[in-house]
């Protein structure tokens, strides 16, 4: 069982001169979801090597057990500091896709040529594709086969606008995920902000939030069961 997370390279939140990068415990929980059951994790960005991290997703009111555990596993990190180049990748040599979010992708993995080819690949071969927060940014360009955007019709969440209104960064993002994921005809559903929610639809899962990443990578696993 291998599973490929990508992470964002982009680390500019916009023109405000704040960095930004990926969430860390939308990183490390799925990653430790993926490794207590067995599997195999391979670890992608656009430019390969260390990906940013948001330095918010470290201050100390955002830790959780999980993020706890990656700071005390040389491993992991030493794993998170050699993430392969997208372009590298082989979507077949993998039985899964998860994306941890942050608002990084928003600027790169939404328009990454490789991101969104694997994303199709992945989609043709009814494998399952998982993304949190802001991760589902990186379907805005994803389409299926015939053209259609590829969460058209389907049952999908991520993060909402009240979420981005609360962190006051909607007049800084270059979309809002809720927006897009409605444009491109997706059934967009969430729950209160900050709570947990995760949307299955076939292969898909997609979760709203933080608080949704530990539950989105375990939704993800069932998928993978013989």
């Amino acid at each position: 069982m291998k599973i490929l997370m990508v992470l964002t390279s982009h680390d500019q939140l916009g023109d405000t001169g704040h960095e930004t990068g990926f969430w860390l415990e939308e990183f490390a929980a799925p990653y430790y979801v993926f490794k207590d059951a067995g599997a195999e994790v391979a670890l992608a960005s656009p430019k390969g090597g260390q990906p940013p991290l948001d330095p918010k997703s470290d201050d100390a009111d955002a830790q959780t057990a999980a993020t706890q555990r990656f700071h005390q596993d040389s491993d992991a990190q030493a794993a998170l500091g050699t993430t392969v180049p997208l372009a590298r990748i082989a979507p077949a040599d993998y039985d899964a896709v998860f994306y941890p979010g942050g608002h990084g992708p928003l600027w790169d993995l939404a328009e990454d040529r490789y991101s969104i080819a694997l994303i199709e690949a992945f989609d043709a071969a009814g494998k399952p594709i998982g993304a949190v927060c802001h991760a589902p940014a990186i379907f805005r360009h994803a389409r299926r086969s015939d053209g259609t955007p590829l969460v058209a019709g389907r049952e999908v969440t991520g993060f909402s606008n009240s979420e981005e209104e609360a962190v006051q960064l909607t007049d800084v993002v270059p979309f809002l995920v809720e927006e897009m994921l409605k444009e491109n005809g997706g059934n967009y559903s969430r729950a209160d902000d900050w709570q947990c929610h995760v949307v299955v639809d076939g292969k898909l899962v997609t979760g709203q939030n933080p608080a949704s990443s530990a539950a989105a990578a375990e939704s993800l696993l069932s998928l993978m069961a013989p």
